[in-house]
């Protein structure tokens, strides 16, 4: 029987032949199945995908789910649906996106968020360096409102506020090192990161969001005092948190 769309599925534990029980809605398991397929299939950027009714047979399960799966996916810039024509792969141009990209990055694939959280602490640390030499007062003052509106969001309970100032706070040290070339990177990292929340976490921020408001303030006052190292060694302890917080977070929701 097809599982509905929100309905829990069995996932089987990798590398082994085991199912267990663990809550993950059935179209966010779909959307993950599409990605790999896409993978599978070798489809580039423009190229057309199976229709729905022939992704629900490949994947057994029903139009319905593989529906709502696409839209999570259209939603996130990985698939494209073009009315009366059909499904199409996106063309992803941004830097690390498909077409720039040796492959396809798999937001539930741990390998490639630990691939994309590596590339991640490089720049973070390497931005926040040099935003302790570089920011100016007016940089240090948005640095410090994205610092407040993320424990705003936290305390509040909103995560949309809270991934708000997320964003706002680590492009912020980007666009503060006064190198364009890393506010680009840092953009399309997280853009990736946001892929990996939205399949594998469900768009949940994790149990990292107090702690998350904390490294920030560290971070922010390396920077606001001047002290290079240790704003990338601050910057180097969130992203490593984070990571963590995403490792488990996936293998809870995928492994049970």
């Amino acid at each position: 029987m097809d599982a509905l769309p929100g309905e829990p599925v069995a996932v089987g534990k990798a590398g082994t032949d085991r199912a267990v029980t663990a809550y993950r809605p059935g179209y966010e398991l779909v959307a993950e199945q599409i990605l790999q397929l896409i993978a599978d299939l070798r489809l580039r950027p423009g190229d057309r995908m199976p229709t729905e009714n022939e992704l629900a047979a490949r994947l057994g399960t029903s139009r319905t789910v593989v529906r709502e799966a696409v839209k999570i996916l259209s939603a996130i810039g990985r698939v494209r649906a073009q009315k009366g024509r059909g499904l199409y792969v996106a063309d992803d141009e941004g830097m690390l996106g498909t077409a720039r990209w040796g492959g396809f990055f798999l937001p539930t694939d741990l390998d490639h968020v630990y691939m994309l959280f590596e590339f991640r602490r490089i720049q973070e640390m390497e931005a926040s360096r040099l935003a302790a030499t570089r920011a100016t007062p007016t940089e240090l003052r948005a640095l410090e409102a994205a610092v407040e509106t993320c424990r705003h969001g936290h305390l509040t309970g909103q995560a949309a506020v809270f991934e708000q100032g997320d964003d706002e706070f680590h492009v912020g040290i980007a666009t503060a090192s006064h190198n364009p070339l890393l506010v680009i990177a840092v953009r399309e990292a997280r853009r990736l990161q946001h892929q990996s929340s939205v399949i594998g976490l469900n768009g949940t921020v994790g149990g990292h969001a107090e702690d998350a408001v904390a490294e920030h303030a560290a971070i922010y006052q390396a920077i606001r005092d001047g002290a290079p190292e240790a704003a990338a060694q601050a910057a180097a302890l969130h992203i490593d948190n984070t990571l963590e917080d995403y490792r488990r977070e996936i293998q809870r929701r995928v492994f049970g």
